[in-house]
């Protein structure tokens, strides 16, 4: 998700704020040590309300890392508060710039960093305009999510390479994106425990609930694909199938004759939906990006996508400035105690993998892994064995235990390899330092291949690499 995930995650909570309060059975055996790079994210403070919010902990470390010094102060003294204002004991808070001064002895590694910041952004998203491909988030695929990558996975395989020293047994949380290229260079070049955690699963499981007038919790389903193209494969409420009630409000909403007008829009998921079968788990600005159907001219875009978050030219890019600005006024507010620094426990995934880690208490979520299980078979059986997808996975004391899926129906495996492709491409132009690779990997992007033609692709990216020089080192 690229915008501000404070909202999103308040709403993840509401269905489980009940047991969330009560948490899972046990109690934690020692303390622990929680390690946050680029602790200025908006995560950290959600992700660490979460963890003090456990029942049963018994405190620990919280490190906490970051290059910009400013926000490092502001994230600890905020942190602090939180500490205090929740009464909770035994936390110790350590800062510094250098993470290994922080690595060693860490049980968990929450991965947040933003490699650039603001000073790519304009780049990614306008550069592959003028060549005509229309990006609204510009993050995760495409040519913003290959140049994102191609910025963020040499630090983020250094940050690896500490852990292999420093605390082995850790597990990794990572939440920065491009999630499916970050985890797949991970899973190829790091022997570190890794997964990737997003909340859209979560999130679309809720909507689509609320859609079908049911509870969440009477609801059964069945999730696997890619990250931001996992399928609802199954979608059932006591025995019955809920897609054909949800297929009718689609039609519905598509033809400009939508029952409930506050939820009319989304309009790509539901399309989507009606032709390939199953609901996808991103929002509709951002999934739009991950297909070749519909930014490619002002028809389509018109007829499907809507300002804003669900599709509204260079959305990303225009906002990130003001956002970022935005948060950092949220948090001197809550220093000051103009703002609340209180939250209830989010259905975030971090909190409670630790939680089940620690209490050996199984809980499954939904996590980004290597598609090989090692073991001569794929957890997605029609999908590339050396890829990256997003299972259920089941948490105990051994950690993180993937389950296999099984097959998807062919027209949604298609579409989940057509990315993965670009993925495959993107990491190795990361690991590598290949220009070559960059191109070949936007060549094969579903977007930007509907627009653009190779030697088009070509100059494109080679332009991108130009503007880029001074956070692109060492490629070829």
């Amino acid at each position: 998700m690229a915008k501000s995930s404070s909202k999103k995650l308040q709403g993840h909570a509401e269905h489980t704020q009940s047991a969330a309060r009560r948490g899972l059975a046990g109690v934690f055996k020692r303390p622990i040590k929680i390690t946050m790079m680029g602790a200025g994210s908006g995560f950290t403070p959600r992700l660490l309300n979460d963890v003090l919010r456990i029942p049963g902990q018994c405190g620990g470390t919280i490190g906490l890392v970051d290059i910009d010094t400013s926000r490092l102060q502001t994230m600890k003294r905020l942190v602090e508060r939180l500490i205090g204002k929740l009464g909770v004991k035994n936390w110790k808070v350590i800062v510094s710039t250098k993470r290994r001064e922080v690595l060693p002895g860490s049980d968990y590694v929450v991965n947040c960093i933003e490699v650039s910041g603001l000073e790519c952004v304009r780049h990614d998203n306008d550069i592959p305009l003028k060549y005509g491909v229309n990006q609204c988030i510009g993050d995760t695929i495409g040519p913003g999510g290959l140049f994102k990558a191609l910025r963020t996975v040499p630090v983020w395989l250094e940050v690896l390479k500490d852990a292999e020293r420093w605390c082995p047994e850790a597990l990794i949380l990572n939440y920065t994106n491009p999630m499916s290229m970050m985890c797949l260079a991970a899973g190829r070049t790091s022997s570190m425990s890794v997964v990737g955690l997003c909340h859209s699963v979560q999130g679309t499981s809720e909507l689509l609930a609320r859609r079908a007038e049911i509870s969440v919790g009477d609801m059964e389903w069945t999730c696997a694909g890619i990250n931001h193209l996992a399928w609802f494969v199954k979608l059932r409420h006591l025995g019955k199938d809920l897609y054909p009630f949800l297929k009718k409000k689609a039609r519905e909403d598509l033809a400009g004759r939508p029952s409930n007008p506050e939820d009319a829009g989304d309009l790509v998921r539901k399309d989507m939906m009606l032709q390939f079968g199953a609901f996808i788990t991103e929002s509709s600005g951002h999934l739009s990006e991950y297909l070749p159907y519909y930014r490619t001219h002002n028809d389509v875009r018109e007829k499907y996508c809507r300002p804003g978050y669900e599709g509204g030219e260079s959305f990303y890019a225009d906002g990130w400035p003001t956002w970022r600005k935005d948060a950092d006024a949220l948090r001197m507010a809550m220093l000051r105690g103009k703002e609340p620094i209180e939250w209830e426990r989010s259905w975030e995934y971090a909190s409670w993998i630790i939680e089940a880690r620690e209490k050996d208490s199984p809980f499954r979520i939904h996590g980004n892994v290597m598609n090989s299980t090692g073991g001569g078979g794929e957890l997605i059986t029609n999908l590339p064995a050396d890829g990256c997808v997003e299972v259920a996975c089941m948490i105990d004391r051994n950690g993180i235990n993937p389950t296999r899926y099984g097959a998807l129906p062919a027209q949604m495996a298609g579409l989940c390899v057509s990315n993965m492709s670009v993925f495959d491409l993107g990491a190795t132009a990361a690991i590598e330092r290949s220009k070559e690779a960059a191109i070949h990997a936007l060549m094969l992007d579903p977007l930007t291949a509907a627009v653009c033609s190779p030697a088009e692709i070509k100059a494109m990216t080679l332009e991108l690499f130009k503007a880029e020089k001074a956070f692109l080192p060492d490629y070829r």
